[in-house]
């Protein structure tokens, strides 16, 4: 099984990097005080767009997208959100009914976009439903085939594939058009999608019996690794990476987490290296959480993976529908 609780991972606007365009599809069944549908554009880790149907309205989340396009680029990805929702609405019943659900918390997803090598020119896409965090059915680019890993999918696999339309259609979106409009995003973007932030890195403990978890914040983009030396030797033991989380201002953070015991951090000198864009940062001096304090970062960061969690999935892959009458019903 392939999940993705986090999506938008490390890639950024610099020579010879791969870009992408991604946009997320959630809709939410059960009792929860969450938007029943939502919709999500990323271009690289950046979001840039947004729409819930609550506010039914796509709205722009960078101050490029804001700068660039006007209303009727707005009121025509708004009446795009909006026929996703309905038929969303739709087809999350149609899932629920497939796997027989009748109650409960169910979310049905889509992620599609493309990625593009800005060195290479090579180009990927994709176009992934996901149903309760798990694969329910994706278009195989190469093939030009829908393929489904469960039953409960066998039934719109077969519809789907019988619809050669459908398949050429969403393949010339995903290998030109996306391309066309992810290229355009960057250059929108390239000053705000170029920036390089250093993360802050600290060593944080509960208590002395507690583990220690290094903790990196504040950087972008978003690719940074994480790694423990033990007397100054590479460490891998005992360690758990956390998920790479994001913060509100748009730069991120990750963790890392060693369990030791007091007398092995006592007798071994034990440090935490943080490695980010070519600059290196090593820390070994904890700083202890009294009680039930914990930084403020952190909470953000839980907050938001929170909200990700239900967002982008509960963990799962996601599905593109580029027609408003395309769904599972079909």
């Amino acid at each position: 099984m392939r999940t993705v609780i986090l999506l938008i991972l490390g890639v950024h606007l610099a020579y010879g990097e791969t870009h992408s365009l991604r946009y997320f599809y959630t809709a939410v069944s059960g009792d929860i005080d969450f938007p029943e549908f939502t919709a999500v554009g990323l271009v690289d880790e950046e979001q840039f767009m947004y729409f819930d149907s609550n506010t039914k309205k796509v709205e722009p989340k960078t101050e490029w997208i804001r700068q660039n396009e006007g209303a009727d680029y707005w009121d025509r990805n708004t009446q795009k959100a909006t026929g996703a929702h309905q038929t969303f609405r739709n087809n999350i019943q149609v899932a629920k009914e497939r796997f027989n659900h009748s109650t409960g918390l169910h979310t049905l997803q889509l992620m599609y976009g493309c990625e593009w090598d800005d060195e290479t020119g090579a180009k990927d896409a994709f176009n992934q439903y996901g149903y309760d965090g798990e694969d329910l059915i994706n278009l195989n680019l190469k093939e030009k085939r829908y393929v489904s890993p469960v039953q409960e999918g066998f039934i719109t696999q077969q519809n789907w594939n019988n619809n050669k339309g459908l398949i050429e259609s969403m393949n010339n979106y995903l290998s030109i058009q996306c391309i066309e409009w992810l290229q355009k995003y960057l250059q929108y973007g390239k000053s705000s999608l170029e920036k390089t932030v250093s993360p802050q890195v600290s060593l944080l403990q509960k208590d002395s019996s507690s583990p220690v978890t290094c903790h990196a914040t504040g950087f972008y983009p978003s690719g940074v690794t994480i790694t423990w030396m033990k007397n100054g030797q590479d460490h891998h033991e005992d360690v758990d990476l956390g998920e790479l989380l994001p913060n509100e201002d748009g730069t991120f953070q990750k963790t890392s987490t060693l369990r030791v015991t007091p007398d092995e951090w006592k007798n071994n000198e034990f440090s935490c290296v943080v490695e980010h864009q070519g600059e290196t940062k090593t820390e070994d001096e904890i700083r202890t959480n009294n009680g039930d304090s914990v930084p403020i970062g952190i909470i953000i960061g839980v907050l938001a993976a929170i909200v990700q969690l239900i967002f982008f999935a509960v963990a799962g892959y996601v599905v593109y529908q580029k027609k408003k009458g395309e769904g599972l019903q079909v």
